[in-house]
């Protein structure tokens, strides 16, 4: 199958998950003797543009002709058999629905987020989970200024979710949504539902280099980790207080001198580097492990009793609660979002009351003192990652999906 994969990539200085989908699906479906062209744009390029160029910007997040014109150029070239499409913001807008249309090219697009209701893409606001433009209408977030805190900044991306709407919903011929709770989320956007599948994110085993999932949580360490951008939707703050009273409850069971029988270690970076680097300087059970590789980062997973996912906004997929599954460790996560879709609590990870640092506490109390408990859901965590996540299952998913675009024409 010709397959050519559209995306506006993020800032390598964030590093992304749904950069790192893209390049590993698309790496995947070479693999599998796919022939894969790539139509990226990078947001990488704009800190190297010209004053005028970037005063530009904000009109072409609603509509980028040039990115039109040349996926039509780049579409007539190749002939594929379907459009993958990932992202549109900031770099090609909803032109590239269009230009797909224009040349008659099926267009199948992976949604990632909530950005077709919500200006910030995370139905989140003010440290809480936010609603109030799901039903389509993006009044409450021009008031807000939801896009980055400001109106004017906020203003073209409430302007295209309008303008281009019946485009989402008229010009796509599927939608693979990355889990059903995202997917029911979006409802009010209005997608046709015949179109609508389910197919959560590629995770290719991740085996540590130099070890293999051991069973029973031999080799763990009294660790548990934390892996992933340092802000508030992710639950940072949740973490803080709840490591907190972690250490308040394990200094009352054993003393005010007790040492507590876990460690945590931060891996990421993020707007909140510095109250995370200047809360855990004060705290001897806390390291800092900074952003770390691919490689590295999986290195430290594979080692830990656990994985913490606090996230305070409903994340449409979790994809460290996935990848510490791939190696063996079970993910403890905020019960919502797509978290309970991933984790059945209790059997593979274990899932706790959303931003409530005391029910992460006891989560974490109980990882401090039932280890064998949390060694055997790691090794059910690895079971489900092979019978739920399996790779090649997801990979014909999506040639399934591929499939049904274009066999069923708009």
């Amino acid at each position: 199958m010709k397959i050519v994969v559209v995306h506006s990539r993020y800032r390598s200085v964030a590093p992304s998950g749904e950069n790192r989908v893209v390049d590993q699906e698309g790496e995947a479906l070479t693999a599998l003797g796919h022939e894969v062209t790539r139509f990226e744009r990078r947001s990488d390029d704009i800190e190297g543009w010209s004053k005028a160029r970037k005063a530009a910007l904000p009109a072409k997040v609603v509509w980028n002709g040039a990115a039109r014109r040349e996926l039509r150029a780049a579409l007539r070239e190749h002939r594929p058999d379907v459009v993958h499409l990932h992202n549109t913001f900031p770099l090609l807008s909803a032109s590239v629905l269009y230009a797909c249309r224009d040349e008659s090219v099926p267009l199948v697009a992976t949604i990632h987020n909530y950005k077709l209701a919500c200006a910030s893409g995370d139905f989140f606001r003010d440290g809480s989970v936010c609603h109030d433009c799901s039903g389509g209408l993006p009044g409450p977030a021009l008031r807000h200024g939801c896009y980055r805190g400001s109106l004017p900044a906020t203003a073209p991306v409430a302007l295209a979710m309008t303008a281009h709407r019946q485009a989402w919903r008229q010009l796509v011929s599927a939608y693979a949504f990355i889990s059903a709770a995202q997917r029911d989320l979006l409802g009010g956007v209005g997608l046709p539902r015949e179109r609508m599948f389910v197919r959560h994110n590629l995770i290719p085993a991740r085996v540590a280099e130099g070890r293999r999932p051991a069973p029973g949580g031999a080799g763990r360490q009294p660790v548990v980790m934390y892996a992933g951008r340092l802000d508030a939707a992710k639950g940072l703050p949740v973490l803080m207080a709840g490591w907190d009273r972690y250490l308040g409850s394990a200094a009352s069971r054993g003393g005010a001198g007790r040492t507590p029988g876990l460690s945590l270690l931060i891996a990421g970076s993020g707007p909140l580097e510095p109250e995370v680097s200047a809360w855990a300087a004060t705290r001897p059970s806390v390291r800092l492990a900074g952003q770390l590789d691919p490689a590295a980062c999986a290195q430290a997973m594979a080692s830990a009793r656990a994985v913490i996912l606090p996230s305070a906004w409903e994340e449409t997929f979790g994809l460290a609660a996935v990848e510490a599954m791939a190696l063996g460790v079970p993910p403890v996560a905020a019960g919502h979002g797509s978290f309970p879709e991933l984790i059945t609590d209790g059997v593979d990870g274990v899932l706790f009351r959303p931003r409530d640092p005391d029910a992460l506490a006891s989560a974490i109390s109980d990882a401090d003192q039932y280890p064998e408990r949390y060694a055997e859901c790691g090794d059910r965590a690895r079971k489900t990652y092979e019978q739920r996540f399996d790779p090649a299952d997801s990979m014909q998913r999506l040639l399934d999906i591929y499939q049904y675009a274009i066999e069923h024409p708009l």
